[in-house]
């Protein structure tokens, strides 16, 4: 489950890729790190067109998982069933979003035999990191989010993004799923304007071709979080 991205790019070229309209990003720092729970740059349709804004990496959790009704919603970061039921409410264009990113990571199987951690890899389009989004949903939510430490309640604007098979790049390292990757404007214009049953076809996996393990010097410390 991919619950660290990094983002290196500039607004510029999100804006031109996905075709947006209103900016209300505010400056994006040149390199990010984004964690779960934690505000990020999402592209999304308006009544006034496509809107480059900040919100929040996690969907509302399905109540059954909650440990108990006053519990923090910590969110849903990775959406692989878009059957079910949950989900289905935020499949129209209306709660479409793209997430910008250049990279993604997932930790390996095998514990590490020296540190006896799980290694960290990072996977991108290729060495240069050119830029690339996640087919996404998000919505308005009024809860609470955070922890029972540090609980957040109030008006939240959280967005999450699908999974699919992982392919052959990805199953070694994470055999279970990997993020639903768009790189083409064909891609990105179905996603954003076609009914879910045209849409839905682009929860799949990248050809193996078209995505590579970063060599180990990558980054796999933070950059810098976004808040």
């Amino acid at each position: 489950m991919c619950n660290l991205y990094n983002l290196t790019t500039n607004q510029q070229a999100i804006r031109d890729l996905a075709q947006v309209m209103n900016d209300s990003l505010g400056n994006l720092e040149p390199s990010i790190d984004v964690y779960p729970d934690r505000a990020a740059p999402v592209v999304r349709n308006t009544a006034e067109g496509r809107e480059l804004a900040r919100l929040s990496w996690g969907m509302p959790t399905p109540r059954q998982f909650l440990k108990a009704k006053d519990t923090p919603n910590t969110g849903v970061t990775n959406i692989r069933n878009s059957r079910s039921p949950h989900w289905r409410p935020w499949l129209g264009v209306a709660n479409r979003c793209l997430v910008p990113a250049t990279a993604f990571s997932e930790y390996g199987q095998k514990p590490d035999p020296v540190t006896k951690r799980k290694p960290l890899h990072w996977f991108a389009l290729n060495e240069a990191r050119p830029l690339f989004f996640f087919a996404g949903i998000w919505t308005a939510w009024s809860g609470t989010r955070g922890s029972m430490k540090t609980p957040r309640p109030g008006e939240h604007q959280l967005f999450a993004f699908l999974t699919c098979e992982p392919n052959a790049v990805v199953k070694p390292i994470h055999p279970k799923a990997m993020p639903v990757i768009l790189t083409t404007e064909d891609e990105i214009e179905m996603w954003m304007t076609a009914e879910w049953s045209e849409a839905q076809v682009v929860q799949r996996p990248l050809a193996d071709d078209a995505l590579i393990v970063l060599p180990p010097d990558a980054p796999d410390e933070p950059q810098g979080r976004l808040f």
